[in-house]
């Protein structure tokens, strides 16, 4: 099996339009969440998210793509071009027929879907916009990538709701480790701060009413009761480890496991016990050919709902036995809330960066220890400390459960 390595990375986040911007918030532990903005949430019982800031899409885009393209594929493509630009990659120069997309979105292009059936209701359906199915539909922020930089390879998009970025990665870094391609473009993105998109998750009962930005997003706290929505995108380049050593490429660290799981329980909650999570972060630990006891920090999903928080937490001391009262488990939804479909992504180059930096983030807004998540959270203040393994896990709605390993590259 091949080696393979993190050459480049991009991202849109709620704290940071690239990724060196995000990394300094996430070392300062600063949280991006507040008022929405996009909307008028005028008698709203929810009023936070976690939105992306001063973002100008025309620095990346010209306005007739912006026109024909929903936001999570701007995001997407914006952060592709930061990724890209970071490898230092010429795809000119590369045999395009082994370079791939994978790129995720859980849910695409919500807020095309609602403006479009607005304007049919209003004006009858036939009136819709032409760009309509290409706007909204969860794959074409990969497949806008691939037209972008002509990349012939294996282009997909996986949906498995919060995990789907997660997914995507770990089966990125599976066609280059078996072979079948050199460079693959992966990640995910999401936009889904719409009054439709909010509207529907209120109604299920899974957001935070919180008016308290301090207060919304606080996993692993006793009086966690809801996450809260983020949107933006986060994108990596994985590259054959010889294929990059060839061409003198900057190299974050290498990624060596993977590993997806069912919980085959119930659409939305997970299993209490986090048994079948526990054997996800399992699989994916003898994957990287590592012993439970070589990795240092968990990235946790830590969603700030008081069933994912607890179950996690279950999952990771059955996965890690006695070691797990030694690991350090942060969930950094407490600065960026949950980027549903793009959340793993960015999360996968905040674990990627720790591992370079030896630096584990905080769960900020950390106040009140629960009994059933007495982990070490490392609460409100980053912690430096060596870094040789680290994973992230990702658990979606449907029992989706997906865990990526990274290390230190020598």
């Amino acid at each position: 099996m091949r080696r393979v390595v993190v050459t480049g990375m991009g991202a849109i986040t709620p704290i940071g339009n690239s990724v060196s911007e995000m990394w300094e918030s996430v070392k300062q532990s600063k949280c991006g969440i507040g008022r929405i903005t996009h909307y008028d949430v005028t008698d709203r019982k929810v009023t936070l998210a976690g939105e992306v800031k001063n973002f100008d899409p025309e620095s990346v885009l010209d306005k007739s793509e912006i026109r024909r393209m929903d936001n999570f594929t701007i995001f997407a493509v914006a952060a592709a071009n930061e990724a890209v630009v970071d490898s230092g990659l010429d795809f000119s120069k590369e045999d395009c027929d082994r370079c791939g997309v994978m790129v995720s979105s859980g849910i695409g292009g919500l807020g095309t879907i609602q403006a479009e059936c607005t304007k049919g209701l209003e004006k009858g359906f036939d009136r819709i916009s032409p760009h309509f199915v290409p706007m909204s539909i969860s794959n074409m922020a990969a497949g806008h990538i691939a037209i972008r930089y002509g990349l012939h390879g294996m282009c997909s998009c996986v949906v498995t709701a919060c995990a789907s970025a997660t997914n995507a990665i770990g089966d990125a870094f599976r066609q280059i480790r078996d072979g079948y391609q050199d460079v693959m473009v992966t990640g995910g993105s999401e936009a889904s701060i719409t009054p439709f998109g909010m509207g529907g998750f209120t109604s299920l009962h899974a957001l935070s009413t919180a008016t308290d930005p301090a207060r919304a997003s606080i996993p692993f706290d006793q009086e966690r009761h809801g996450f809260v929505m983020g949107e933006g995108a986060g994108i990596l380049v994985l590259e054959e480890y010889e294929h990059a050593v060839k061409r003198g490429a900057k190299i974050y660290c290498e990624m060596v496991g993977y590993s997806a799981t069912c919980d085959a329980h119930h659409v939305t909650a997970p299993l209490e016990d986090g048994s079948m999570a526990a054997k996800c972060m399992q699989q994916a630990v003898k994957d990287a050919g590592i012993a439970p006891e070589d990795i240092t920090y968990i990235n946790a999903h830590g969603t700030s709902t008081v069933l994912n928080d607890k179950g996690e937490t279950c999952a990771i001391k059955t996965a890690f036995g006695e070691h797990a009262g030694k690991l350090m488990v942060s969930s950094t939804k407490s600065m960026t809330g949950h980027l549903l479909g793009a959340s793993g992504a960015v999360e996968a180059i905040i674990t990627a960066l720790s591992v370079r930096d030896d630096l584990v983030p905080a769960t900020v807004n950390y106040r009140v220890p629960d009994e059933n998540c007495d982990l070490d959270i490392v609460p409100n203040v980053a912690r430096k400390t060596p870094v040789a393994y680290a994973m992230s896990n990702s658990l979606g709605f449907g029992g989706h459960n997906a865990s990526i390993v990274f290390k230190k590259c020598k």
